[in-house]
């Protein structure tokens, strides 16, 4: 009979297998060299950001003496810490919201439909493999493709959908949302 860590290895192993296949994205590959006494030894570090397309992302970073072995490391660690942003409407973000590390600070805005991903370069990686079809962003201070990617995840995390908000005040969701057209009314009656 199997010990429970063989149960325990199965299961996970079945489990991987049957997750659904995420999409990656290689934002950036950086080659070191450190000389040596015989020349030159050269060292890969990849940034690679991974999501399902339908609200989770993650990123991770490689490093290895070949970019394969980088790149595949960069993905595993990308897939280890995957987290999950609520979307509104399943296509763009539910409010503005600004994010920081080190000298990178984003700005990310919602977007009516039909918008797009207007953002620069690892932050459009982000969003396409988040699954935001319409956002507007802007990259302030480093273009460091790690702090830059850092900073917007910063940003995601603070986001926060009307039903987290409704449920942590106690009332309902419509109660939070605004209502444009009772401002006017009340301010008449005021």
């Amino acid at each position: 009979m199997p010990d429970l860590a063989e149960r325990e290895q199965r299961r996970d192993r079945r489990e991987r297998d049957e997750t659904p296949e995420f999409a990656d994205r290689l934002v950036a590959i950086n080659r070191v060299s450190k000389t040596v006494k015989g020349g030159k030894r050269f060292g890969f570090a990849a940034l690679v950001v991974v999501g399902d397309q339908k609200g989770r992302v993650g990123f991770g970073k490689g490093k290895a003496k070949e970019v394969p072995e980088a790149i595949r490391k960069a993905t595993e660690q990308a897939k280890r810490s995957m987290v999950r942003i609520p979307l509104r409407e399943g296509r763009t973000l539910h409010h503005d919201m600004e994010g920081r590390h080190g000298a990178g600070r984003v700005v990310l805005r919602s977007a009516v439909p039909g918008t797009g991903i207007i953002a620069g370069g690892p932050m459009r990686a982000v969003f396409e493999m988040l699954g935001v079809q319409d956002v507007v962003s802007k990259s302030l201070g480093s273009n460091n493709p790690y702090n830059m990617i850092r900073a917007t995840m910063n940003a995601l995390l603070k986001e926060q959908s009307p039903r987290a908000v409704a449920q942590r005040r106690g009332k309902k969701v419509a109660e939070i949302l605004r209502q444009p057209e009772a401002a006017p009314q009340q301010a008449a009656e005021g």
